[in-house]
């Protein structure tokens, strides 16, 4: 940021009053890039430009594109919320929350052919075909359309009837009970258009049918026409099935919205699931673009979001804090004209949709991103469990491991999204510790790395890149050892310790205040898991190849003429003992820095018989 620019916006931060109100930033050409609300507008104002390196990377942006700003001074925070919202809506500033309602329309499609389907369609196209809608939510139609499919057992193949009756076998589907078997040719043509009519009946009414159904199937039986009724007796059973599947996903609550946030590096998204009578009935996703501060960005959703009172119901459940909160609250009130209800649930019910709502987040991202929905979701886990603002895409992790005073070494692995990234890993010799200290070997460990990282910052790979995140196999005693040190190089990396139960088992996250269980957030349990496994295997087997190969040094040594330059290069060059023991003279002279005599002791000492004299 040009350090005029910025000497003279704090010059104009002194002015500004302690009263509640509205900042507007703007860029060089006067456009405003961000509208944000403030209890004390000199306090929040002044906060952007004070050790600017370290806010999250989105305000670090905005910032550095801030020439100017304005500001509004209003009566009460509860104006500032509603003209900040009445602000974003007039600009839509790029580093605000940008919703747009851009998802088009859904229909349902009745094919137009002589034994038709029932298919979803984002286009209603003049093809003779039957649709049904427009729908706002996809979500919506492609749930009832493979509801009404499973319950009328249609086919969902992609054979063309009836020119391909009795051509192959029927699929798993007509197995399972899934489909009539349409594709054996043995439904007349009228009694599946009576088919799909009671089916479009089923669309319009919401699944009411088991009465009219029964009364068929009844009908059929007396008649004798057992075929018949059996048809109607499984699509009763599977409107009870579906039915039965339906109420795993309903609320106690008869309305409400349960809304889950989720972000990775440089995108976020938010999950809301819509429960109108007890049932979910609507999931929408939006993607909400880099990622600030979650409590923040939070807020900034559910007010711009909520904007109507027909959007607005009396309880809103969420995943996380929100910023303002009870301000916020009332505000959705004061919109709705009757209480709103802001909720953060720990557990039971609630707490089991806020979970469903952050798996849809995960997925959501994971088409945005090459991570799976699993790692999001267990990134996203472990910030939360962490009190991180963002999930840390890129973790180090460190274990020491010795194998008594003569071997002591120590590994490093990474995990990038979640994943190891094997190409970062590295291996360190202890040099400067005596004996076997391993708060002293980490000392020296994450030293050594963060020295490097100042000879290799302009690179940005490898030890030139800082992690997001610094886990040690260790607990508090770990921590204070290594504190000093990033304090030292001036960073501010969060790190944290993964104790082992009696059993070296994953227990807790060691932190500066003390130990924090995992075991109940499962996900971010699994991560901590794979990485101390991980690091603690890579670290164990540096250790032993580094003994094995100094016992072997150790053992050449004991041979004239092979001091301990030699025996190291003898190992760099054959890599085990049983190599060397079976080389011949001329293939040890062929080894870096072995001359003559050094190979003939070498090849004797493994050949005792052969160089023995007669």
């Amino acid at each position: 940021m040009d350090a005029q620019i910025l000497k003279s916006l704090k010059e104009k931060v002194h002015k500004l009053p302690m009263q509640p109100g509205v900042y507007i930033m703007k860029d060089k050409n006067n456009t405003v890039i961000y509208v944000g609300k403030a209890k004390k507008l000199k306090n929040r104002v002044s906060s952007y430009f004070r050790a600017i390196d370290h806010h999250l990377p989105k305000v670090y942006k905005m910032v550095q594109n801030v020439v100017d700003f304005d500001y509004i001074v209003t009566d009460s925070e509860f104006e500032a919320l509603v003209l900040e919202c009445s602000l974003i809506k007039l600009h839509n500033p790029k580093y605000n929350i940008l919703l747009k309602d851009d998802k088009g329309y859904s229909y349902i499609k009745i094919t137009n052919e002589p034994f038709p389907r029932i298919v979803s369609d984002k286009n209603h196209l003049d093809d003779g075909s039957e649709y049904i809608g427009p729908y706002m939510s996809g979500f919506v139609v492609n749930q009832t359309v493979d509801e009404v499919n499973k319950v009328f057992q249609l086919p969902t193949c992609s054979r063309k009837f009836p020119a391909e009756f009795g051509k192959g076998r029927p699929c798993l589907n007509y197995h399972m009970k899934l489909c009539m078997g349409l594709c054996q040719g043995k439904v007349p043509q009228n009694e599946y258009a009576e088919i799909i009519a009671q089916a479009k009946n089923y669309i319009h009414n919401g699944g009411d049918l088991t009465e009219e159904l029964t009364r068929k199937m009844e009908e059929c039986a007396e008649k004798l026409e057992f075929e018949k009724a059996a048809r109607y007796r499984d699509r009763i059973m599977a409107i009870r099935k579906i039915g039965d599947k339906q109420k795993v996903i309903f609320s106690k609550v008869e309305n409400q919205d349960v809304l889950g946030f989720v972000a990775t590096d440089n995108n976020s998204v938010c999950s809301m699931l819509i429960f109108r009578g007890g049932r979910l009935v609507d999931k929408q996703d939006y993607l909400l673009g880099e990622p600030g501060a979650l409590d923040e960005m939070r807020r900034e959703f559910i007010a711009q979001y909520y904007t109507t009172p027909d959007r607005i119901p009396p309880l809103v459940t969420v995943d996380g804090e929100v910023a303002d909160q009870e301000l916020l609250a009332g505000l959705l009130s004061d919109r709705l004209g009757r209480k709103v209800t802001i909720h953060i649930p720990q557990r039971g019910e609630q707490a089991r949709l806020v979970e469903m709502a952050l798996k849809n987040c995960a997925q959501t991202l994971s088409h945005e991103t090459d991570k799976t929905g699993r790692e999001i979701a267990a990134l996203d886990e472990l910030a939360k469990t962490l009190g991180m603002e963002t999930p840390p895409s890129y973790i180090e992790a460190y274990d020491i491991s010795n194998f008594g005073a003569a071997t002591k070494v120590a590994g490093m692995v990474v995990f990038e999204n979640g994943k190891p990234l094997r190409s970062a890993y590295k291996k360190f010799t202890i040099k400067t510790v005596e004996g076997t200290d391993d708060y002293a070997s980490m000392q020296e460990v994450i030293g050594r790395r963060l020295a490097r990282y100042e000879q290799e910052k302009d690179t940005g790979r490898g030890f030139g890149r800082l992690p997001d995140l610094i886990l040690l196999d260790g607990g508090q005693g770990h921590l204070n050892a290594v504190q000093p040190i990033l304090e030292a190089f001036g960073l501010k990396i969060p790190m944290y310790g993964m104790v082992k139960d009696d059993r070296h088992r994953t227990r807790a996250i060691a932190s500066d205040g003390g130990e924090i269980s995992i075991s109940a957030h499962k996900r971010a349990f699994n991560l901590v898991t794979a990485i101390q496994d991980e690091v603690h295997r890579f670290s164990i087997t540096y250790s032993r190849s580094k003994h094995r190969k100094s016992g072997l040094e150790s053992v050449l040594t004991g041979i004239p003429g092979i001091g301990k330059t030699r025996a190291a290069a003898l190992y760099r060059h054959f890599k085990t003992v049983k190599a060397i023991s079976a080389a011949s003279e001329e293939d040890l002279l062929a080894a870096p820095g072995m001359t003559r005599p050094a190979a003939e002791a070498v090849y004797g000492y493994f050949h005792p018989a052969e160089s023995a004299p007669e």
